[in-house]
């Protein structure tokens, strides 16, 4: 029985511990918040409960997998998980309003029958296309840990069809000229663009290879958890307590102790030091770096997490914050109204610009207007509880003062009005949340949220190994491979586990 020591109780580090206990470990998770859950929040008020984090859960099965290999209750017994249906409402900027329905084909005959059928039939191609690039990159992208001659995955997987362009034939290279080169209709390329948004990637950087993005979401569909996407947290938290992983929150690590080479150990805040055969860290890349280099303020020295010939993330592949509102609503939810609602800038271009770049003000932010019927999120059936979403600048790109935040939740709230009628009369009072509260929640330096893992690109959009060069210390949560995202993050901590379990020679799941 080994001693491991996990930092941080996100999903992914959770994960972890759960699996890491069943196979006979003693493990014990330091946490520097007063919870678990890491960015799957929750705030409260007036009876009235928000998400402040993901919404929705993409990929049910890796969490049904950490249910079975962790004890006899299965997910579905430990939460009530529920298909959205449809699983997006979709509000264009020209007006065009279509609902996709959800893990169903039959998207692509409500995209016909609201867009033409011409435009139907070219997400169906494209969406056969991003079919081909999952089955090729689903094992060494989220089943595997990252292969030490990741360089083979710089090669895109999507098969990008012929263009002609300026006199020569171009294939689409990123998700921007997918859209502009294969959808060829502004509402689609729109709608592509979206499934990037939601994830802090820039369309017009993010290799071809993240059309695998929609595919996955219509393919294997969309669920959400009765009495929020908290209850899979608490519940994944649960679990681990059965299976007698010991939580101490308060603690901030400051320091992963090194012995003869190898990881052996943590040292808190408060001065304690815990020996530990192998330490797991479920943070930033910095912030892990800072950790085992001494103290954050302290002298940078000693053994290099990563070296020449391992992945290195390049700029490029920074992504975006998120702004969070939480509206709390007077008057009954409409019982006609979509969980999910997107609704789509009226000037793409302009937006990206502002959130990648930091220039300018929010004037039509794409945003999640997101409506659960759900009565355990509201004081009584009089009142409603909304979450609006949108990517925003990172703190590497704005400074987020109250009134920035103010300005985006009024430019958010201006959007959703398109899908909530008589909104802004109902509002009672509403929360604000920014990159700066990302940053203060989840320790990520810049409030920015970790983006899944994706080929293509040389490896630019692929995401730090599970396995640094220092013994005994290893990485998972979003930060690490395969990268962000619930379901990315639940597969983190099968990977970590059985690199632990079996060793250096483990490939995955088979």
């Amino acid at each position: 029985m080994a001693r491991i020591a996990v930092i941080g109780a996100g999903l992914g580090a959770m994960a972890t511990a759960a699996r890491l206990a069943v196979a006979g470990h003693r493990v014990t998770v330091y946490e520097r918040g007063g919870t678990h859950g890491g960015a799957v929040g929750r705030f409260e008020r007036d009876g009235f409960a928000f998400d402040t984090g993901p919404g929705l859960l993409h990929l049910p099965a890796v969490y049904r997998d950490l249910f079975v290999k962790t004890g006899r209750e299965s997910l579905e017994d430990s939460v009530d998980l529920a298909p959205v249906d449809p699983a997006g409402r979709h509000l264009f900027a020209d007006g065009t309003d279509v609902s996709l329905p959800n893990a169903s084909r039959g998207a692509v005959a409500a995209l016909g029958g609201a867009l033409g059928a011409d435009a139907g039939d070219r997400w169906d191609a494209f969406m056969s296309r991003a079919g081909a690039a999952w089955d090729r990159v689903r094992r060494p992208l989220l089943e595997e840990p990252l292969w030490p001659d990741w360089q083979v995955l710089g090669k895109d997987p999507y098969p990008s069809v012929a263009t002609r362009r300026l006199l020569r034939e171009r294939r689409a290279a990123t998700l921007a000229e997918i859209g502009a080169w294969e959808l060829r209709d502004p509402r689609l390329t729109a709608l592509l663009e979206s499934y990037a948004l939601a994830f802090g990637l820039d369309p017009r950087r993010a290799p071809a290879s993240a059309a695998v993005l929609p595919y996955m979401e219509q393919t294997f569909g969309t669920w959400y958890v009765r009495g929020g996407m908290r209850a899979l947290a608490d519940a994944v938290h649960a679990r681990c307590l059965a299976r007698r992983v010991e939580f101490v929150f308060g603690a901030e690590v400051v320091a992963v102790t090194v012995r003869d080479g190898r990881a052996a150990g943590v040292e808190l805040a408060d001065g304690t030091r815990t020996a530990a055969d192998h330490v797991v860290a479920a943070v930033h890349p910095r912030t892990l770096d800072a950790l085992v280099h001494g103290r954050p303020d302290g002298a940078r020295e000693g053994h290099e997490l990563y070296g020449e010939g391992d992945f290195q993330p390049g700029p490029e592949a920074a992504g975006a914050g998120r702004v969070t509102v939480c509206l709390a609503l007077s008057g009954a939810r409409d019982p006609r109204a979509a969980h999910r609602t997107v609704v789509h800038s009226a000037d793409r271009a302009a937006e990206l610009r502002t959130v990648f770049e930091g220039a300018g003000a929010p004037e039509s932010p794409t945003v999640w207007v997101m409506r659960p019927d759900d009565p355990a999120l509201r004081p009584d059936d009089a009142h409603e509880t909304v979450v609006l979403t949108a990517a925003a600048p990172s703190l590497d790109r704005a400074d987020w003062t109250r009134a920035s935040a103010e300005a985006w939740a009024d430019a958010m709230v201006a959007q959703a009005s398109r899908a909530v009628t008589g909104l802004a009369g109902r509002v009672l009072w509403r929360e604000v949340h920014t990159p700066r509260d990302i940053a203060a929640r989840t320790g990520a330096p810049a409030g920015d949220l970790p983006a899944p893992a994706l080929a293509g690109a040389s490896g630019t959009h692929l995401v730090r190994s599970n396995s640094p060069r220092l013994p005994g210390l290893y990485a998972a949560g979003g930060w690490a491979h395969p990268g962000g995202g619930l379901a990315h993050a639940g597969m983190s901590g099968a990977l970590v586990a059985g690199l632990i379990v079996e060793g250096d020679g483990f490939r995955g799941s088979q």
